[in-house]
């Protein structure tokens, strides 16, 4: 009894440090959220990276087949078009969706009458459940009852309802027109929030000494906004990248896949398709471009920090 006491007493002095300490303290905060992702997030990444190494099928186990299904997809056309298309999609939807958002920000920073109410009505592209503003947009691309085509008919711009579903390109951009539509709220807000503690001081001393509006945007404004930019614009990237409901809503990947993105695609081949390896390794494929995001946004802030004089 005296031997299990003196090894329990060790272990609370050591229990008792470890939560006086901050980091310490910290760190048994972030154990349990720490665990709960570890279960839920690295199994089923686990069993995504083994399926692409196999040729399992739905309804029958598979057995290990190496690189053959990253080999097949090398030689797979529809594979580099989805890749394409991921890229095209992303790259502008995150472009306009931050310069649309950046603006909206400045806007709403400013002093107007009802800017409360502003800034809560921006947020409902983004809080409307994805599916049903997906609903919205194919009622609004549609190619008969279109209310976009309806308005430039009556207008005399057009003659016929344009087909914006049904062309390969006007379906790439009416899917990013949704998107950035979708996308706004979320950029706006978080910049708006980085912006509110931008001190208003800075600006009314860059005044005085002279400075034009559009100087003091960018040598006080945009710099201090810096780390903001890049931790949105990394969740923007990364968001853009993966999406799936709005493009399975309202086009599939159609037509002739001309909107398949590498999420859809590796959804239509595991789960319709049955083809489980197959559709881990296009959901696999998408790992290199997505740290690429991470790794860009994180050496971003580094160099910020160096810039500043941080350690």
């Amino acid at each position: 009894m005296t031997a299990t006491l003196e090894t329990q007493a060790p272990r609370r002095r050591r229990l008792g440090r470890l939560s006086e300490s901050r980091n310490g303290l910290g760190f048994l905060f972030m154990l349990p959220a720490a665990i709960f992702l570890l279960f839920f997030l690295t199994y089923p990444l686990g069993l995504g990276v083994w399926l692409g190494f196999t040729d399992t099928k739905i309804g029958r186990p598979g057995i290990f087949v190496g690189l053959e299904n990253y080999q097949w997809l090398f030689d797979d056309p529809v594979f580099w078009l989805a890749v394409f298309n991921t890229i095209f999609y992303t790259a502008f939807a995150s472009i306009a969706k931050f310069a649309l958002g950046l603006w909206l920000a400045l806007l709403l920073n400013r002093h107007l009458p009802f800017k409360n109410f502003f800034r809560a009505i921006i947020l409902l592209p983004w809080v409307v459940p994805t599916v049903l503003s997906a609903m919205a947009f194919w009622w609004i691309f549609d190619s008969q009852f279109s209310i976009i085509s309806w308005t430039l008919m009556q207008l005399g711009i057009i003659n016929q309802p344009i087909n914006f579903l049904g062309d390969p390109w006007n379906a790439r951009w009416s899917v990013i027109a949704a998107n950035i539509w979708r996308g706004i709220p979320f950029v706006a807000i978080s910049l708006l929030a980085g912006l509110q503690t931008i001190p208003q001081s800075l600006n009314e001393a860059a005044a005085i000494d002279g400075a034009t509006s559009w100087q003091r945007f960018t040598k006080v404004t945009l710099p201090l906004l810096t780390p903001i930019i890049a931790v949105v614009m990394t969740f923007s990237v990364l968001f853009t990248f993966t999406d799936f409901q709005l493009i399975y809503v309202l086009t599939r990947g159609g037509p002739v896949n001309a909107t398949h993105l590498m999420a859809t695609l590796s959804f239509q081949r595991a789960i319709p398709g049955g083809q489980l390896g197959e559709g881990a390794a296009i959901a696999v494929a998408m790992i290199p471009f997505l740290l690429a995001a991470i790794l860009f946004s994180f050496f971003g802030l580094q160099r910020r920090r160096w810039q500043q004089g941080n350690d």
